[in-house]
């Protein structure tokens, strides 16, 4: 019998203001940080969590047991999947993650579910002893994740109370295995959309692992170098946020201008815009109703991206089987309907984004569809922001020997004061994702000398 999740966090919309009330908690010391970790009962030596036939365990891990067994004693520690302060979640090398069904712990597929995002989330208690940590589940709180005869399981803390707060307490450590340099954020997102803002790099991503794509919050990341990423949590939710949309929250991109950040969004198949004081919101719906709405042109309308040239003029670029764009109105809210044009780009199919470097315009976009592992990045080369366009082939796609699978939708920046590039996309997360489980990672974008782009390798 499943019983129902118990609430931790009540948001509030008060005029333009977003306020979330927490209820009160003890504050806890331990905390896990992301990438690749095992974790070692505290109680029975030797012994670390691993995952045997799809169930949790504990059991015997040394430098003499087989790869196998390390690597099923190795997890990618993620934020939390449902979210949640100091919350974590837990996979495995084959792309599975941790979750309880029934009180009981074992792996599988995201299935993207409200239930499955909650059982998969862990929040990070103090251990039994100092260094250690112990995991409380998300959606039922006073159950921890505990080892019970070797077993894993969600147990409640009465439970053999003598020896619980051992049982549920780990040492978190070296992985037995070595993590991947990606993806560059931990966790399940896709279609990146990385800039250079005010000192920092940021990537704002559609948060994935949703069945059918119906996620509802935006997230921001930073980093000062590409390698070390800051979670500044939720910076838009369409659900409670957006008068208009509650879900379908897609592909999101930003610009800079009049001393504002305009976020432009996808949100149920509409393009809207949000603007802040900061790269990191808290960002408000200044139209109340859709920038681009849906069955404004034919195909979909999703996917934007703003480029702003050398002159300061912002233009909005969308679509999903036929491309558009249009210059912006200064107030980067508004713009001429009859102005916006039609582009003819072959094999196109969604994601245009659009950068100039050495006075070439370049039109980089998607083809194939997510789901595919074909999916991959082809691009064209013009003079003017609106072409005309000469198309210039693939730059970015699979390579199945290293398990890459459906990289694309992408997006570019160049690192300050340089002429070196950089390109964001998702992929297949890495083994066994799929169209709606992707990750984001990034890597090396060259130019030829006669300003052709070289293909993009992508790495792990």
């Amino acid at each position: 019998m499943r019983m129902k999740p118990v609430a931790r966090a009540l948001t509030v919309v008060l005029g333009a203001s977003v306020v979330t009330a927490v209820a009160a908690q003890p504050a806890f010391a331990a905390e896990i940080s992301t990438g690749a970790r095992s974790l070692q009962s505290v109680n029975v030596s030797g012994s670390y969590l691993r995952h045997a036939d799809y169930l949790g365990s504990i059991a015997a891990v040394s430098a003499s047991s087989s790869a196998q067994v390390k690597s099923d004693a190795t997890f990618t520690v993620t934020p939390g999947l449902a979210g949640g302060v100091g919350c974590v979640s837990f996979q495995a090398a084959n792309g599975m993650w941790l979750r309880h069904r029934d009180y009981r712990v074992r792996l599988e597929t995201n299935a993207g579910t409200a239930t499955f995002l909650a059982d998969a989330t862990f929040c990070v208690r103090d251990g039994s002893v100092t260094g250690s940590v112990r995991l409380e589940s998300f959606n039922f709180p006073g159950r921890f994740l505990r080892h019970r005869d070797s077993q894993l399981w969600v147990d409640a803390s009465t439970t053999n109370p003598n020896t619980f707060a051992a049982d549920s307490s780990f040492r978190v450590g070296t992985p037995w295995v070595a993590g991947r340099r990606s993806p560059v954020i931990k966790g399940l997102y896709a279609d990146p959309n990385i800039a250079y803002l005010a000192g920092r790099y940021y990537i704002y991503p559609t948060t994935d692992g949703y069945n059918g794509w119906s996620g509802s919050r935006f997230k921001a990341f930073s980093s000062t170098d590409l390698v070390n990423w800051t979670d500044h949590g939720t910076i838009l939710d369409v659900g409670p946020q957006i008068s208009w949309a509650a879900d379908r929250a897609w592909a999101p991109t930003i610009a800079s201008a009049n001393g504002r950040y305009y976020f432009y969004f996808s949100g149920a198949t509409n393009i809207g815009v949000a603007t802040a004081t900061s790269p990191t919101g808290p960002f408000t719906d200044p139209l109340g109703r859709p920038l681009v709405a849906a069955g404004f042109k034919s195909g979909q309308m999703i996917d934007p991206h703003v480029f702003t040239d050398t002159d300061g003029v912002s233009y909005l670029y969308w679509g999903n089987g036929y491309s558009y764009g249009v210059r912006l109105n200064a107030d980067m809210i508004s713009y001429d309907a009859s102005q916006v044009r039609t582009f003819s780009l072959p094999n196109f199919r969604e994601a245009p984004f659009v950068f100039k470097r050495n006075n070439i315009y370049y039109m980089t976009y998607s083809v194939d569809d997510t789901g595919s592992e074909n999916y991959h990045v082809e691009y064209s080369t013009g003079s003017t922001p609106f072409g005309p366009w000469t198309h210039r082939g693939t730059i970015l796609a699979k390579n199945l020997s290293l398990g890459i699978k459906g990289p694309a939708h992408q997006s570019v920046v160049k690192a300050p004061d340089s002429d070196t590039w950089y390109m964001a996309y998702h992929r297949f997360a890495i083994p066994a994702g799929n169209g709606t489980n992707r990750e984001t990672t990034i890597d090396p974008m060259r130019f030829n000398a006669d300003g052709t782009i070289q293909p993009v390798i992508p790495t792990l």
